[in-house]
This record gives structure tokens, C-alpha cells and sequence, in this order.
């Protein structure tokens, strides 16, 4: 996927069908009088479902579909012929795509599963023919029910990414370089900060075929929950990844200063993020030799004593294994509590 391509908000107008007009006929036929109210019902108009898919992992393709419209429901006819009912208008979205009223800001519902199928746009009720209003005392009614209205609605599509595992840090920690050397994903990567503009997703290919999915979100600054650089826009995707793992590259002058800003930017946004698996993974590490290793490792003892952490190297393919059966350990932990 380009990056480009991945759009994770958009918004869109839906407009469900009205539903068709009642009929007001009355029977002619030869050598039958006074046939009586036939008139049928109109058909209801279209629905706007949305519909989860599994297969797509970003809003693109609703980028320049700004205007979705259902069909209209068929007018009643004579001899209690029902109207046509509206064509219903689907909309494909991506799993983790979360549905607002533009208007209210409410939020409507979330699609998470492949296949659920949700209606956001209901088409209108089409109106009963005259044959329902006949009785005794009126046995020519010559008036039926209009067709219900249309629902029209401004809505915005948000998508947060569905991740197994949410790579967190700094601009230029290395976060990009990790998950074009662990996954096939060729995220741009270049030495200036805010290399990553749009989150990148990869498939980690683990032992017997198995896999998990992992993204790297562009990078957080300090201020970030307040709207500070470019983090704050793509917060929302860490919201559903499992499990968070933290990159600070190992020149860092200060390493537990540095995580403890990344978890305070996370915790501001959405204080239940503190709830979610954490991992800290120290970067660039083959620029250390053993006795440095050494010399680290007691200090961050000290400082992460609740938090497992690791060394690796992206460029020199150190610990990458290692670190692959971490996470697959943490990651089937989790879901089998």
C-alpha cells in the first residue's frame, strides 16, 4: 500500500430511497361493475447499509465517493400491484471503522467483524394503496398513503487500525526501518523526523505459517495529545492494538525519560492505554559493544523493573528473532486469559 493510498478518515453524504406512493385505483372491468378500490402498495425505498470487509485495510476507494444515494420505491399500480422497492446502496468498509453523525459527533456504531453488515441510512415506508381503506361505510375510497421520506445524513468514517502490535516512539527512532526488515511493508524512510506521514502496516510471517500483524505509527512528540506535531492524528490507531511496543534508539541521552513522555502522551489521549502489553526495545544497538551492553542493562534493571525489554539492531539484524518470539508469547498470553 502506497502511502498515499491510506486514507483513514472521510467524509460522506448518504441518502436512503423515499418509499413509492400508494395507489388510488379503482377496478374497470367489462361487465363488472363497481369494482371496488384495487389500488396496491409502493414499494419501500433503498437502504445505505455499511459492510465490513476484511480485505481492505484503508477509506480510499471512499475518497471521491463523496455522494451515496439509494434508489426510490415504485408508485402502487392497479390490481393491488405493489411498487418496486428502492435498490440498496452497500458501502464496504475496512474492520475498525468507526461511524459519526457530522452534525451530533455521536458515534453511531463500529464495524468489527468480516461480513457485519450495518444500516445507516433507512429507506422510507411505502404507502398502503386504498384497497387497505375500504370498509362498509366507504366502499370507494379514493385517497391512499404517500410514500415515507428519505433519511439524508453527513456522516464521517474513521478508521482505526486493527494491529495485533503498535510500534510507539520518537521521529526517527527506527520504527519504519524495524518493520520493513520484520515484515515485506517498504515504508519511506529517510534520516529527517516525520519521515512517516500515514501509518504502515506489515505482516509478521512467524513459525508454521503463523503470522501477526504490526503498524508503525508516525512519530509521537511530547505535546502530542494537545495537537503538537503529527502523532495526535494517528493516536486513534493504537487504541486497538494489543500490544504496544515502545522503540528508543540507544543514543538516547535519557531512556526512561524518553519512554515515560511516550507513555504520558498515550495516557492524556486515552488513560486505558496504560491497560494494554507494553514492551520496551532499545534500537541502533550495534553500535555497542559487550561491556556498554553490560553497563546498560544494570540501569535499565533499575529503571524498567515491571516492563520486559530487549536489545536489537534493524540495519545489523540483531535480536530480531528473539524479538519476534516475544511478541508472539505476549500476544497468545493475552488472548488466551
Amino acid at each position: 500500500m502506497t502511502e498515499g493510498n491510506f486514507v483513514d478518515y472521510v467524509k460522506i453524504y448518504v441518502s436512503s430511497g423515499k418509499g413509492g406512493k400508494g395507489s388510488t385505483h379503482l377496478h374497470r372491468e367489462k361487465f363488472i361493475e363497481k369494482g371496488g378500490p384495487d389500488g396496491g402498495d409502493g414499494g419501500r425505498g433503498g437502504h445505505v447499509y455499511l459492510v465490513g470487509n476484511k480485505s481492505l485495510w484503508t477509506l480510499f476507494h471512499l475518497k471521491f465517493a463523496r455522494h451515496i444515494k439509494a434508489g426510490h420505491g415504485g408508485d402502487g399500480g392497479g390490481d393491488r400491484s405493489t411498487g418496486h422497492d428502492g435498490e440498496d446502496k452497500f458501502i464496504e468498509v475496512p474492520l475498525g471503522t468507526v461511524v459519526r453523525d457530522k452534525e451530533t459527533n455521536e458515534i453511531l456504531f463500529e464495524i468489527t467483524e468480516h461480513g457485519e453488515k450495518r444500516i445507516v441510512a433507512q429507506g422510507g415506508k411505502g404507502g398502503l394503496g386504498n384497497w387497505h381503506f375500504r370498509s362498509s361505510t366507504n366502499q370507494t375510497p379514493r385517497y391512499a398513503q404517500p410514500g415515507m421520506p428519505s433519511i439524508e445524513m453527513d456522516m464521517i468514517l474513521e478508521l482505526k487500525v486493527l494491529a495485533d502490535v503498535g510500534l510507539v516512539g520518537f521521529p526517527n527512532a527506527g520504527k519504519s526501518t524495524l518493520l520493513s526488515v520484520l515484515t515485506s511493508a517498504k515504508p519511506k524512510i529517510a534520516d529527517y523526523p516525520f519521515t512517516t506521514l500515514k501509518p504502515n502496516l506489515g505482516i509478521v510471517a512467524y513459525r508454521d505459517y503463523q503470522s501477526f500483524v504490526i503498524a508503525d505509527i508516525p512519530g509521537i512528540i511530547e505535546g502530542a495529545a494537545e495537537g503538537k506535531g503529527l502523532g495526535h492524528y494517528f493516536l486513534r490507531h493504537i487504541e486497538r492494538n494489543s500490544t504496544l511496543l515502545f522503540l528508543v534508539p540507544v543514543d538516547t541521552p535519557d531512556i526512561k525519560a524518553e519512554y515515560d513522555i511516550l507513555v504520558n502522551e498515550l495516557t492524556k489521549y486515552n488513560p486505558e492505554m496504560l491497560d494494554k502489553e507494553r514492551m520496551l526495545v532499545i534500537s541502533k544497538c550495534d553500535m555497542l559493544d559487550d561491556e556498554l551492553k553490560a553497563e546498560l542493562k544494570t540501569q535499565l534493571d533499575k529503571d524498567f523493573k515491571d516492563i520486559p525489554y530487549m536489545f536489537i539492531s534493524s540495519v545489523a539484524q540483531q535480536g530480531l528473532t528473539e524479538l519476534k518470539d516475544k511478541l508472539w508469547k505476549m500476544l497468545n498470553e493475552e488472548n488466551n486469559q
